[in-house]
């Protein structure tokens, strides 16, 4: 199951790993994030690997969480995704064809560097569907993009271009259609021309440094998901989705019993 929904090759030191559940968007349920979860620990645990790329499909990067898989999605070594709390010490660099969305954007923030062709676009639309970002995205966005981006990003829901995410300094190269994997592999070259050990230190003294904020970052995030969690809106925004209409908000708290107003 694992070899059907995620590829794997070497190129040299580097492991390129793809995501190939295109028929539903690369979206994560349990199966997607187990086989991210080994790829990562053969990157992680193979001495004789020194950098990785993390691609889609030429179509797609991600969608996100499967919402059909009710948060089963979490493996132990690397958290949501496979990814998200992973504990890395070797240079990812996220390859971004087509949307990267959601949880999508949130496996590329959890990626050390971006390389994304003309038809990467990024959003977080989680307010769309009554819900909040729960990957991280609320406290790394801010980190990764100019703020008012980020609060653009997190509280419209609507996409930006990978043009856009370049000239805000989010993607590091910028490729034609269908550049990406390549041009990643080609910076994890540049890279893996270093002392591997070297790379390593310097990589794990950023992640320390950035530590102490993920472990704030996350009590903010629960508390955002206990704002609305049992709220009549997060449970219109999902049902919304999947049935394909409008939402139709009340705006009301958890626990509010005020009437709706005609």
């Amino acid at each position: 199951m694992h070899d059907q929904l995620v590829a794997t090759r070497r190129e040299g030191h580097t492991l390129v790993i793809s995501m190939q559940r295109e028929a539903k968007r690369n979206a994560v349920n349990r199966e997607l994030a187990d086989a991210i979860d080994a790829a990562l620990d053969e990157l992680d645990d193979d001495t004789d690997l020194w950098s990785g790329v993390l691609t889609g499909t030429a179509s797609v990067f991600s969608a996100g969480s499967d919402l059909t898989s009710n948060g089963d999605y979490v493996t132990e070594r690397g958290g949501e995704y496979g990814i998200i709390r992973r504990r890395r010490n070797k240079p990812l660099v996220a390859a971004v064809e087509g949307p990267a969305l959601g949880g999508g954007l949130e496996i590329v923030l959890a990626c050390d560097l971006v390389v994304a062709s003309t038809t990467a676009h990024f959003g977080l639309p989680e307010v769309t569907i009554g819900v909040v970002p729960t990957s991280a995205a609320l406290f790394r966005a801010p980190r990764a993009f100019p703020l008012n981006l980020a609060r653009e990003l997190i509280l419209t829901g609507r996409p930006i271009s990978a043009e856009r995410a370049h000239a805000a300094g989010f993607v590091n190269e910028l490729t034609e259609p269908g550049g990406a994997v390549a041009a990643a592999i080609d910076l994890c070259a540049a890279i893996n021309a270093n002392a591997p050990l070297s790379v390593q230190g310097c990589l794990q003294a950023v992640n320390d440094m950035l530590a102490d904020g993920d472990a704030r970052g996350w009590e903010v995030t629960a508390q955002a998901l206990d704002r609305m969690r049992g709220s009549d809106d997060a449970a219109e925004g999902v049902a919304a989705f999947l049935a394909k209409r409008a939402p139709r908000w009340t705006g009301r708290p958890p626990g509010d019993a005020t009437p709706v107003r005609p």
